[in-house]
């Protein structure tokens, strides 16, 4: 007990030390945890000898991980997935493979061997290649899509891995002792390997095979039909910390009941979360399990880290070190080529390539299973380890080389040629997303012409299908302005995403016309200043009028009738206008509001001017009770207020 206490403190103070720095430094998460492991394990051996019990608590976090990515994925997702998976996902292992079994047949070893060493290698790490997609906020991009998808398929290809490597065995005399684990490195491998049960290992390779699919099916089964009821019975006690428990229960049942037939528990939770994915308790089991996963994948890197022996890579570290980066390259190669065969453009091509190059912690557990099936000779088992260790250790940098090689990437290059615009009208719209849509959708209702601009080829392609007309290009290009017809346009709307784009785009359109009217979209209140300052007659900010919406609505509810919520909601519209201009005049561009006194006290004034004024505008007897009466003049001055009564003079500058 006192053993296990204090490995678990070293642990958590390497990582609570490590992770912040190579965080700061911009390494990411993951290369701080394995940095961490290496320095309490193989540096200082701060980490012991048995760490074994850590061990079994890292790998259940990537059990976990890939239950919760079950959970995302109802079979419905999985068919419509199914050409990236089958495509992109099934070429790549399959390429892979008999590209690495070649290998393994030029270096000698027999067919049966080289073949589970191709189908060990075809995997790369789901753990580290998810954590750092989510980090670096790159899993919505097309690269962290296709990367996405292909591991998802080696997570489901595993289970035809475990069923194929028994019929590869060369002889089975009896159960071979698996190798020393490197890095937590056998991963789930060496507590499954011993804790199966002996009778496996007598059985005949068709008889194993059956077990592997008879479990999978089992599994499905129990998330179908079983958990349902199990759900309900512990919802009776209505107390959070037995859906903890039920959440975690299921976890380790089934991980148990894999590890029983001598199969991974991480690919049967996947399986069962898949099956869970229509429960209605989905989003329960996700918020129990979220973070147990994060704080044992976190121990699970380190495990990788401090399971490094130096003394093995010393021992032969051209060898190892060569075959680790051949390895890598022969993947990278056969990555890159599917990247330009399914259209994968630009620098995802190179995310995709770099972030899938290592091998995965399912090698882990491929390596014993080949050792305990007499697959694989122990040599073999004990360098492939280290191998597979090795990779997911330079994963990182891969990531790091690519936020460099993408920096270079000119962005021109990555995208086609701006449409020749053959069009002019009065009303020019620069950007086309969500805030665009609605503006340019009204104009038309109205019977205004307009003309769309917009670097986003995918939005432009997509309004013409529904009949739009739209130009694609970068709305900041003078020529393309001009070809648009800025010389003659009555107003200007600037709707970008890009802030900087859009203040630019303000700026030059005001010099090259000071008589028109912009109509500009701030994300924020210092979007606003600025767009203003650049020249702007109305600047819309994006979630302002939603969000007076949605604040009425909560009046409504609270007791206030529908008028009096109105009246609030219109009054709150004036006097945070009113605080906009006045504040907008003592910003200061490139100095952040935090170290602007004046803006601050003055900030902090006229909240709670405001406050106060809210209040007395509930009193019946206040005279300012929908507002205080103001000058025509000044009443319409900025955007038009929600749901407003009058109409806007043409030409009056205004900040909502």
């Amino acid at each position: 007990m006192e053993t296990i206490l204090i490995e678990a403190t070293i642990y958590l103070a390497a990582a609570v030390f490590a992770v912040p720095i190579a965080t700061r430094l911009g390494l990411g998460s993951v290369l701080g945890y394995l940095l961490a492991g290496i320095a309490i394990g193989p540096l200082v051996n701060l980490a012991g000898s048995d760490t074994e019990d850590i061990q079994h608590f890292a790998e259940f976090g990537v059990v976990m991980m890939l239950f919760l990515i079950g959970l995302e994925l109802t079979p419905r997702k999985l068919w419509d997935m199914r050409d990236k998976l089958l495509g992109l996902g099934g070429l790549q292992i399959v390429l892979t493979m008999l590209a690495i079994m070649g290998f393994g047949l030029w270096l000698g070893y027999p067919w049966q061997t080289a073949l589970a060493i191709g189908m060990i290698f075809s995997l790369s790490s789901t753990a580290i290649v998810l954590q750092t997609l989510n980090e670096k906020r790159l899993m919505q991009t097309p690269g962290g899509r296709a990367s996405f998808s292909v591991l998802l398929t080696q997570d489901v290809a595993v289970i035809p891995m475990l069923a194929i490597l028994p019929l590869l065995a060369l002889s089975r005399p009896g159960r071979t002792p698996a190798p020393e684990a490197h890095g937590g490195a056998a991963g789930e491998a060496g507590g499954a390997a011993e804790l199966a049960i002996s009778f496996m290992q007598s059985l005949p390779a068709w008889a194993v095979t059956l077990s592997t699919v008879l479990a999978v099916v089992l599994i499905v089964l129990f998330g179908q039909y079983a958990s349902r009821p199990l759900f309900q019975f512990v919802h009776m006690a209505r107390l959070r910390e037995l859906y903890t428990a039920f959440a975690l229960l299921i976890v380790c049942l089934i991980a148990a009941s894999m590890i029983l037939v001598g199969l991974s528990p991480a690919l049967g939770t996947f399986l069962a979360g898949v099956a869970l994915a229509n429960s209605e308790f989905r989003h329960q089991l996700e918020s129990d399990l979220e973070p147990f996963k994060g704080l044992l994948l976190g121990l699970f890197f380190m495990t990788v880290g401090a399971g490094i022996s130096f003394a093995t890579l010393l021992s032969n570290p051209g060898g190892l070190i060569g075959a680790t980066l051949a390895i890598m390259l022969i993947k990278g190669l056969i990555l890159y080529g599917l990247a330009v065969l399914f259209r994968v453009q630009g620098r995802d091509r190179w995310l995709f390539t770099l972030g899938l190059a290592q091998a995965g912690e399912f090698g882990f557990v491929l390596v014993a299973f080949g050792l305990q099936q007499s697959v694989l000779p122990t040599v073999l088992a004990e360098r492939a380890l280290f191998v597979i260790a090795l990779s997911m250790l330079l994963t990182p940098l891969f990531f790091i080389a690519y936020d460099l090689l993408s920096r270079r990437l000119a962005d021109a290059g990555e995208t086609p040629e701006a449409d020749a615009i053959d069009d002019q009208q009065p009303i020019i719209i620069a950007g086309i997303g969500r805030f665009g849509q609605v503006v340019n959708r009204l104009v038309q209702m109205a019977g205004f012409r307009t003309i769309v601009l917009d670097n986003d080829l995918a939005t432009i392609q997509l309004m013409r299908r529904f009949g739009f007309k739209g130009f694609f290009g970068d709305p900041t290009r003078p020529e393309l302005l001009h070809a648009a017809g800025l010389a003659k346009a009555q107003v200007l709307v600037v709707a970008l995403d890009d802030r900087a784009a859009a203040v630019r785009l303000v700026s030059y359109a005001r010099r090259e016309r000071p008589d028109l009217h912009i109509v500009a979209r701030a994300h924020d209140r210092i979007h606003s200043y600025e767009l203003r300052r650049a020249g702007a007659n109305d600047v819309v900010r994006e979630m302002f009028d939603s969000s007076l919406r949605a604040g009425r609505y909560v009046l409504e509810n609270m007791g206030l009738s529908e008028a009096e919520a109105a009246s609030m909601e219109r009054f709150f519209y004036r006097k945070d206008r009113e605080a906009l201009r006045e504040l907008a005049d003592l910003w200061q561009p490139g100095v952040p509001v935090a170290d602007n006194p004046a803006y601050i006290a003055r900030s902090k004034e006229l909240n709670a001017e405001l406050e106060a004024a809210l209040v007395a505008s509930l009193d019946p007897g206040t005279p300012e009770r929908d507002g205080p009466a103001k000058p025509a003049a000044e009443a319409n001055e900025g955007e038009a207020p929600p749901e407003h009564e009058t109409r806007r003079r043409a030409g009056r500058d205004g900040v909502s």
